[in-house]
């Protein structure tokens, strides 16, 4: 089964966030750079892309027939996506597994599981 592992960023320091980023040493940096590029070459693991900042999202309705944009996402940024990876996996436990290595998911982020549905 295929799973998409949605990586929610939360309070996770990333380069983007200097000042955080800075709290951590080089050696927790690297293993965090090391920790996303093992998943990514890990048997079964489609990489996604890293995205923007939300502040640089374009919200899109549509109402009364008319395309409505607003700047910025529909959720607290903090919900925000930061990322995501396709996972083809045995199980959901293994999909959880994958995720529970997701740096994102101890330093203050999380990360959600999500079947995908084959059609």
């Amino acid at each position: 089964m295929k799973y998409m592992l949605l990586i929610h960023q939360g309070d996770a320091p990333t380069p983007r966030s200097p000042d955080e980023w800075g709290r951590l040493s080089e050696d927790e940096q690297k293993e965090v750079y090391s920790a996303y590029k093992a998943i990514n070459e890990t048997p079964g693991v489609s990489p996604g892309l890293q995205l923007q900042p939300p502040e640089a999202a374009t919200t899109v309705r549509v109402q009364d027939g008319k395309t409505l944009t607003t700047d910025g996402p529909f959720v607290a940024i903090k919900e925000a996506l930061g990322g995501w990876l396709m996972f083809e996996a045995d199980d959901l436990d293994a999909a959880i597994e994958l995720a529970s290595r997701i740096p994102a998911a101890r330093m203050g982020g999380a990360v959600e599981v999500r079947p995908v549905v084959d059609y």
